[in-house]
C-alpha cells in the first residue's frame, strides 16, 4: 500500500508481487480466481457491448506447466501474507487435485482448513442429457499461514416461521454456514449468485458474485485489514472489500480490466472521493510495445472508441470496427504492434476491407513506410478510404475519427 491508500496495479502479478515484497507490504487475506486450466479462450463483452477484453486460458505443455506457473505466484503470495493471514484459491475440476498438492507443499498440509464447494448455477437443458453425473460446482481451497488467524463465524438467519422439532423457537444467530455454498435462487436461505438482471453483471463469463466474496472477506478479515486479489479480472474482490471497509490491493495484467475496475470502484466511492492509486498503466510507447498482443489490441480499440472483432484469430485482418452512427462511418480496423509497416500490409488490409464490404478502414501501428502511404493514396482514387494511424497520436489523444 502506498501512503496507506488502496492500490490497483496493472501488470504481470509476478512482477507486482516482487515490488510488494521489496516494500515489505503485508496483507491479511488473499483470494485468487486465476484462469482455470480449461483450454478455452474467453471473449468478454463489457457493459455496453462496445468494449471487449480477451484473454487466453491456455498453457502449452500441459498441467505441469500450469501448476508450475501457479506455484511461482503462490510462493510470492505466501511471502506477502501476514503470519496471521488466510488464503483462498478458487478453481474447478480441471486442475483442483493438482493445485491442492501444490498448496500443501507451500502452506503445509496441516494448515489446510477447508475445501469449499460452491454450486455454480442452474442445470441447463443440454446438461440434463449428459450421460453420467452432471458437473455443477467450483472448488475453493482455504488455508491459513499459521494456527493464529482471523475467523468470524457466519450464520444464515433462521426464517421467521422456523421452529425446532420440539416446537420451540430456536435461540442463537441462525444456522452456522458449512463448507457447501449454494447458487440456487429457489433457496431463500442461502443463494449466492448473480441474477440475470443484476446491476453487478458485467458480461464477464467467469465473473463471481459479490456475495461470494463478501462471505469470504467477512469471515477471514476485520475492518481495516488488507485484502489482495492477484487476478483481479472485473474487480469483484476489490469492490466487495471497498464496501466492507477493508483496504485492498488488486492486480491485473490487462489495461482494459484496470480501467473497468477503476470505474467500478469510483462509483462506490463517488461521494467520498478517490481513495486508491492506479499504477502500471501504459503511458509511453515503450509501455505499449511491451504489452501482450491481445492486451495491446484491447488498448488500441478501446482508445479509438471502437468495437473489437468477435474472433481472436482468423478475423481476416480486421481486429476491430466502427458501426455507422451519426458520429462515425462504418469502418474496419487493423492493429499492428510493430514499426515500419509497409505496402504489403496495406494491400492485404484493403483486400480484407472489400471482403467485409467496408469502404473505409484504419491501420494502427508505431510507424509506416513511404510505400504504405503511397499505397493508401493510390487506393483512395479507387474509392477505398484507408487511414494510417500512429500509436503516438492515440497515446497523446491526437486521433480523430
Amino acid at each position: 500500500m502506498a501512503n496507506g491508500r488502496n492500490l490497483l496495479i496493472c501488470g504481470d502479478n509476478l512482477t507486482a508481487l516482487d515490488e510488494l515484497i521489496k516494500k515489505s507490504i503485508k496483507v491479511d487475506l488473499v483470494y485468487l480466481d486465476p484462469p482455470f486450466f480449461s483450454n478455452k479462450t474467453y471473449e468478454i463483452v463489457w457493459g455496453d457491448e462496445a468494449e471487449v477484453r480477451s484473454f487466453k486460458d491456455r498453457w502449452a505443455g500441459g498441467i505441469n506447466n500450469y501448476i508450475g506457473w501457479m506455484k511461482e505466484r503462490v510462493v510470492k503470495l505466501y511471502d506477502v501474507l501476514k503470519d496471521t493471514g488466510s488464503f483462498y484459491l478458487h478453481c474447478d475440476w480441471h486442475a483442483s487435485h493438482y493445485l491442492k498438492v501444490m498448496l500443501d507443499e507451500v502452506f503445509g498440509q496441516r494448515l489446510f482448513k477447508n475445501e469449499i464447494i460452491w454450486r455454480i448455477g442452474w442445470v441447463s437443458g443440454y446438461k440434463t442429457q449428459k450421460l453420467g453425473w452432471i458437473r455443477n460446482h467450483d472448488v475453493i481451497f482455504y488455508y491459513t499461514k499459521s494456527d493464529k488467524f482471523t475467523f468470524n463465524k457466519e450464520y444464515i438467519p433462521y426464517p421467521e416461521d422456523y421452529v425446532r422439532r420440539d416446537g420451540k423457537k430456536p435461540t442463537g444467530k441462525g444456522f452456522p454456514i458449512e463448507d457447501t455454498w449454494n447458487c440456487n435462487p429457489a433457496d431463500i436461505l442461502d443463494s449466492i449468485m448473480i441474477k440475470s438482471f443484476s446491476k453487478e453483471k458485467l458480461g464477464y463469463p467467469t465473473q463471481k458474485p459479490e456475495a461470494l466474496l463478501e462471505r469470504i472477506i467477512k469471515a477471514s478479515s476485520n475492518r481495516g485489514d488488507t485484502v489482495l486479489d492477484a487476478f483481479c479480472g472485473c474487480g469483484t474482490t476489490v469492490a466487495a472489500a471497498q464496501k466492507l471497509k477493508r483496504a485492498w490491493i488488486g492486480i491485473d495484467i490487462s489495461p482494459k480490466a484496470v480501467e473497468l475496475i477503476t470505474k467500478r470502484v469510483e462509483k462506490l466511492g463517488a461521494f467520498q472521493g478517490k481513495d486508491f492509486d492506479v499504477i502500471g498503466m501504459p503511458t509511453t510507447l515503450g509501455d505499449l510495445q511491451k504489452l501482450d498482443p491481445f492486451h495491446f489490441q484491447d488498448w488500441i480499440i478501446n482508445k479509438m472508441g471502437a468495437r473489437r472483432s468477435k474472433k481472436l484469430t482468423a478475423d481476416y485482418g480486421l481486429d476491430g470496427y466502427y458501426e455507422k452512427t451519426i458520429f462515425t462511418d462504418r469502418a474496419g480496423i487493423q492493429v499492428k504492434q510493430s514499426e515500419s509497416v509497409g505496402r504489403n500490409v496495406v494491400d492485404n488490409f484493403e483486400t480484407a476491407l472489400r471482403r467485409a464490404n467496408f469502404e473505409k478502414g484504419y491501420i494502427v501501428a508505431f510507424s509506416f513506410t513511404k510505400g504504405a502511404h503511397e499505397e493508401v493514396a493510390r487506393e483512395k482514387h479507387k474509392g477505398l478510404d484507408v487511414r494510417l494511424v500512429e500509436v503516438d497520436d492515440l497515446l497523446h489523444d491526437k486521433f480523430k475519427v
